[in-house]
């Protein structure tokens, strides 16, 4: 069964980190890009970091040099670093698998079509 899982979001003040973590089932997903979206109520979905197939790493401008993302392949799981989080990051975070064919196609959904149920995160002021 194709499954994507994410845990990790919880309620932190604002400046402090969170590591979100999606747990891959059912597929091999070294061959997927993989990525993290989020979507804040009002908002419409956006993409926050990705990752190709080849390793290759996009990351919003939100995001850049506060978010890290990653994978262990051996554990089949995508990870996501937040530091120095800010109100605007809460929101529902997402895990997504798909077939971008490179780092600069990571960040847009209509490549995705396996997706996670999402993490909330919440940050307080």
């Amino acid at each position: 069964q194709v499954q994507l899982v994410e845990s990790g979001g919880g309620s932190v003040q604002a400046g402090g980190s969170l590591r979100l973590s999606c747990a891959v089932s059912g597929f091999t997903y070294a061959t997927y890009c993989m990525a993290w979206f989020r979507q804040a109520l009002g908002k419409e979905r956006e993409g926050v970091a990705g990752i190709d197939s080849d390793g290759s790493i996009s990351y919003a401008d939100s995001a850049k040099g506060r978010f890290t993302i990653s994978k262990d392949n051996a554990k089949n799981t995508l990870y996501l670093q937040m530091n120095s989080l800010t109100p605007d990051d809460a929101a529902t975070y997402y895990c997504a698998a798909g077939g971008c064919l490179s780092a600069a196609q990571a960040l847009t959904q209509n490549y995705y079509n396996i997706w996670g149920q999402g993490t909330q995160v919440t940050v307080s002021s």
